[in-house]
């Protein structure tokens, strides 16, 4: 999503031929994380006094016209503007600085309304973006008989604003995922608004702390035993033996494999994954302790 083009800056000529520009803002990157393809900037010819001459000189825009000479009846006012270049060669300027004009006032035979002039316009009320601005005037005579506005109001544009990564709050801690001994809880919480151009970016969004349950009553899985058969297919064996102080007796506790990691609880955000490792139903100990494992998952935004 890209902002509205900023004004066309000056021309880089003060006369003749030359060139131009403005610029926008990304707001919001794509949300597949790709560069964004749109132009963030863009020129164009722009020309100032095309008919520049050696005799020729650059001046300013008019000024604002001066109050009227009069406050009844008719008279006049005046505009200045400046000289920014004068001719190349040496010559007098011959642009017009100077501007008269005629202005009618209420007639002097009616009740004037006698306003001051415009104060300057007042600070933008924000420091990005789009805001308002007032300017004033005062009132001189009776207010009974003059219906003239006293305050005008208008926008005024600052930058875009910054926008800060906001994320939600922290889920509650999973299980632990050893069933015993050593092992480490998460917890996670998801990014609800990604940061845009200078906004504050995203904290972390996965946190992990160890756990503990229990102290473990098996000890690690043993070596494969040698094969059946040399050949024509045969069959190996580990086990899980429980440690000596283990209130079980030290027969092998025969395990099956790791069971597949289950589907992921959030799709996006940070969600879990848990597998298994269950006894045998054969096994000779009929209190073989299951085990379960937990672990992150998707933990990119939504």
């Amino acid at each position: 999503m890209m902002s509205e083009w900023i004004s066309w800056s000056a021309c880089s000529v003060s006369c003749g031929m030359g060139m131009r520009s403005r610029e926008r803002y990304v707001k919001q990157y794509p949300e597949d994380g790709a560069l964004c393809q749109l132009h963030t900037e863009e020129s164009e010819k722009c020309t100032v006094n095309p008919e520049c001459t050696p005799s020729s000189c650059i001046v300013t825009e008019w000024g604002e016209w001066d109050p009227c000479s009069a406050t009844c009846g008719l008279g006049m006012r005046r505009r200045e503007r400046m000289v920014k270049m004068p001719p190349l060669d040496g010559t007098m300027c011959k642009a017009e600085v100077l501007e008269v004009d005629k202005c009618m006032m209420p007639d002097c035979d009616a009740a004037p309304c006698m306003l001051s002039p415009w104060s300057a316009w007042g600070g933008c009320s924000v420091t990005c973006g789009v805001g308002m601005r007032t300017r004033q005037r005062m009132l001189k005579s009776d207010p009974a008989d003059c219906s003239e506005e006293l305050e005008q109001i208008e926008k005024c544009m600052h930058p875009e604003c910054p926008v800060d990564c906001m994320v939600s709050e922290w889920s509650e801690w999973s299980q632990c995922n050893k069933s015993c001994g050593k092992g480490h809880t998460i917890r996670t919480r998801m990014v609800k608004l990604e940061a845009g151009p200078g906004g504050s970016p995203c904290p972390e969004t996965v946190q992990r702390k160890k756990c503990k349950i229990r102290g473990c009553r098996m000890k690690p899985w043993t070596s494969w035993t040698d094969c059946t058969k040399p050949c024509g297919g045969g069959i190996q064996e580990r086990y899980m033996l429980g440690k000596k102080k283990a209130k079980v007796s030290n027969w092998g506790c025969r395990m099956k494999p790791w069971t597949s990691w289950t589907d992921c609880t959030k799709p996006c955000g940070g969600g879990i994954q848990e597998r298994y490792m269950l006894g045998k139903k054969k096994a000779k100990v009929s209190n073989c302790q299951n085990r379960k494992e937990i672990r992150g998952c998707n933990v990119q935004p939504c």
